[in-house]
């Protein structure tokens, strides 16, 4: 009696290893988007090494990079300090308070960041200076009184206006965080004798601050990008280093291909190092 073909196909199917499966298993999990970004990188790094066009638009636009970090990690730092307190008074009983912060954080989300840093740019930092020249000529000080729009540099005009506009929205995120901790907690340590001050700081804020690690990182990263808003200003950071290369060479081609790279490479690298941070916060949780 002679096997049945269709029996003979299927059971030799069955004993071939699971080589095929495993490798288009292994193919899905494979992160393409980093692949090809990376295989670009790696061409603009190439063409930055051979090309002289683009050698010189990097070599020209590279010293820029430092006032680019600068202006995100000290707008950021400002943005976060703003945002703690904020946050913190929106969660607040006092009705001023809570108000206050409110008042803060819907006006300055309504308002768009480069119409904000004109506004303090322009009128705000001249208003300062003409209340310090006035607070100068009070007290008989002489350094207050001769204070000039001009003494407050373009760069830290942004940093304030960034801080300013990015603390509204950490505040949202320091107020999600917050009330998402549960009540029984907050309780549980007033029971234990602990006053307000010390319930958020042992308590409530180290567990929050784990809950929206994601959103402050994005956020990080969308104030490095937002940070090329001080080329409207003339500070020299690679926006502006790159845009006056391209304008007095005419090589807009190579010029904004490099700026764009140095971004996606500072943004992929913060990105990475977010999750990283994530992956640690989840290992000590378990």
């Amino acid at each position: 009696m002679s096997a049945d073909p269709a029996a003979v196909a299927a059971a030799g199917r069955h004993r071939r290893p699971g080589i095929a499966p495993e490798f288009s298993d292994w193919l899905a999990r494979l992160p393409w988007w980093l692949l090809v970004t990376i295989l670009l990188g790696l061409l603009i790094l190439y063409s930055i090494m051979s090309d002289e066009k683009t050698g010189n638009a990097f070599r020209a636009i590279v010293p820029g990079i430092i006032v680019t970090l600068r202006t995100a990690l000290l707008g950021y730092s400002m943005a976060l300090v703003i945002g703690l307190f904020a946050g913190l008074g929106r969660t607040a009983v006092n009705p001023v308070i809570s108000n206050i912060t409110s008042f803060y954080v819907e006006i300055v989300r309504g308002i768009p960041i480069l119409v904000l840093l004109l506004y303090v740019a322009f009128v705000g930092v001249p208003l300062l200076m003409g209340e310090l020249n006035q607070l100068g000529e009070m007290t008989g000080n002489v350094w207050l009184s001769k204070l000039t729009p001009r003494s407050f540099p373009n760069e830290w005009r942004v940093v304030l206006a960034l801080g300013f506009a990015y603390g509204a929205f950490e505040a949202e995120n320091f107020r999600a965080g917050i009330q998402s901790i549960d009540k029984g907690q907050i309780e549980a340590a007033r029971a234990l004798g602990m006053n307000y001050l010390q319930t958020m700081r042992h308590i409530v804020l180290p567990q929050a601050i784990r809950r929206i690690l994601p959103t402050l990182g994005n956020d990080f990263i969308s104030m490095l990008k937002d940070s090329s808003l001080v080329s409207v200003l003339g500070v020299e950071d690679i926006t502006q280093l790159a845009r006056l290369y391209a304008s007095s060479s005419f090589v807009f081609l190579q010029s904004y291909s490099v700026l764009a790279f140095m971004y996606l490479t500072m943004t992929i690298l913060l990105s990475r190092g977010v999750r990283w941070m994530e992956y640690k916060l989840a290992q000590g949780r378990t």
